[in-house]
């Protein structure tokens, strides 16, 4: 029986695998790290075992939408279209969208004082 030493979130586990199966236990492991990595990312102070719970929750709604599809895909159910890419943010409309959040908070200003 093989065993691997395999790093995630900061942590070394060792684990056993079948002979042979180590490099595959290596990639799935890091594959769990990119998911504890990004979830740190989001902010939020979690301990060691909520991070892999988390991780491991993403990682099972994958599969489930995965099965799903497939199973779609052996009945001959088109899957539903891609939802359009966001589109790239606009500075200009950003700053434009800032100066008028600007002007209304002088005309809220304005109007609260003259209530008083």
């Amino acid at each position: 029986m093989g065993q691997v030493t395999v790093r995630v979130g900061g942590y070394s586990h060792p684990v056993s695998c079948e002979n042979g199966q180590e490099s595959h236990l290596v990639a799935l492991a890091a594959e769990v790290d990119r998911r504890v990595h990004s979830l740190r990312q989001m902010g939020g102070q979690f301990g060691e075992a909520r991070l892999l719970l988390l991780a491991s929750l993403l990682m099972a709604d994958e599969v489930h939408d995965l099965r799903v599809a497939l199973a779609q895909a052996r009945a001959g159910i088109a899957p539903p279209p891609e939802p359009a890419p966001a589109p790239e943010p606009d500075p200009a409309l950003a700053d434009k969208l800032g100066r008028i959040a600007e002007r209304i908070e002088g005309i809220v200003q304005s109007l609260d004082q003259d209530q008083r």
